[in-house]
């Protein structure tokens, strides 16, 4: 079921932000750590919230904002990078690519 793989690699990759923002400095945790695991966490919430919704309206506006999340999380990904946090080729770009993906064509299939 698509709904439930997207829902699953967001959760994965909430889980792999939280395994990289451990190592973060400690005096980000309430700045760039704490921002980037609430903009991860928001992708599988607003997925769930919008797979229980009555229409597909709702359900294209709570991906929408899944969307944007993603965004957030890429962003605040290569601030990471740029700070020296974590290196360009770590796993979790993988992990952000595979959730794009899945959004996108979840998305697209749920909107048709």
């Amino acid at each position: 079921h698509a709904k439930l793989e997207v829902w699953k690699q967001a959760r994965r990759l909430v889980v792999d932000i939280y395994r990289i923002t451990r190592t973060f400095p400690k005096d980000e945790l309430y700045g760039l750590t704490s921002q980037i695991r609430r903009a991860a966490i928001s992708v599988p919430s607003n997925i769930a919230e919008g797979a229980a919704r009555e229409s597909q309206r709702e359900l294209a506006q709570f991906l929408a904002i899944a969307s944007g999340s993603l965004s957030e999380v890429d962003t605040q990904l290569c601030i990471a990078v740029d700070l020296g946090f974590i290196h360009e080729r770590d796993p979790v770009f993988a992990q952000l690519d595979q959730s794009s993906r899945l959004l996108i064509g979840f998305s697209q299939k749920g909107s048709s």
